[in-house]
């Protein structure tokens, strides 16, 4: 009697593969349960594989976002997951890396990164969640607050003009700029597969409330609506000019543009000329 071997289907992933064995810790509320919540279900549309996924962040409440994603991640010190994130991507492009971490994080002590990932067009996600303060060391005044802000930092009120990520990004190179908001995670979690199946530098600026230091989940619902229809995501003119002069918060893709992504260019630069590591060391001897 000759056997027949059956071919089958691998099992479709499901959200709990996603999930690590490490529960939240996060504020009961917190916009970042949303944004975690639509991280899962991206991934789990795409069908990545948890293994070929590394999320890298940095310092602050939204930074503990790998420890609950069943995946490889780096918690890296203030400020520096886009570095990191960058060095992940260009020692095995196959990966899929993410950046993940608040405003503090990226916006105050890590800005200085952003021109860099995103001119290079580093083929990864940076996910920004914005709650506009300092919610790990008790709600100070964040560079996304607004204008009379107060805080224990900022007692008298803000008197510094907030940062407009969306204006930065676009301006700075990033070829994929979207803004999303916890509350419409359904929203978020298509912004999210669209920028991780983006190939180049995609920045999502994610509304993500802090409901102990900063509640604005009343304000942002009233507040929050989709960019026009017929919005054209390829007119970055448009796209900047959108970001400056808003007067409600626009939800969605402000801007995607395509142009060589910089691993491929490094590997063609390795191509060309291949690296003789023994004798760029000699050179020093």
């Amino acid at each position: 009697m000759t056997s027949v071997r059956v071919e089958t289907e691998p099992a479709a992933l499901a959200l709990r593969d996603y999930r690590s064995d490490e529960k939240p810790m996060w504020c009961p509320g917190c916009g970042d349960f949303g944004v975690l919540s639509a991280t899962y279900k991206a991934m789990q549309a795409l069908q990545l594989k948890p293994w070929e996924i590394v999320v890298v962040s940095g310092i602050g409440c939204s930074s503990r976002i790998p420890f609950f994603i069943s995946s490889y991640g780096f918690h890296v010190v203030h400020g520096r997951s886009l570095p990191v994130a960058q060095g992940v991507k260009l020692a095995n492009p196959a990966l899929t890396v993410f950046a993940m971490g608040g405003d503090g994080d990226f916006f105050s002590i890590g800005p200085g990164h952003i021109p860099h990932a995103a001119n290079r067009n580093m083929n990864i996600t940076a996910v920004v969640m914005d709650n506009s303060t300092y919610g790990l060391t008790k709600g100070q005044t964040s560079p996304t607050s607004p204008l009379g802000h107060k805080t224990k930092s900022t007692p008298y009120g803000s008197i510094v003009q907030p940062l407009n990520p969306i204006l930065m990004a676009i301006a700075q190179g990033a070829t994929f700029v979207a803004r999303g908001y916890s509350a419409k995670p359904a929203q978020l979690t298509d912004l999210m597969v669209r920028a991780i199946n983006h190939k180049g530098f995609a920045f999502i600026q994610v509304e993500s409330p802090c409901t102990e230091f900063n509640n604005t989940f009343n304000h942002y619902d009233s507040v929050v609506e989709d960019l026009p229809a017929g919005w054209d995501p390829t007119n970055a003119q448009a796209a900047m000019e959108m970001a400056m002069t808003e007067e409600r918060v626009h939800l969605g893709l402000f801007y995607q543009g395509e142009r060589p992504v910089y691993e491929d260019q490094f590997d063609r630069l390795a191509e060309h000329r291949p690296f003789d590591t023994e004798a760029y060391l000699r050179q020093y001897q």
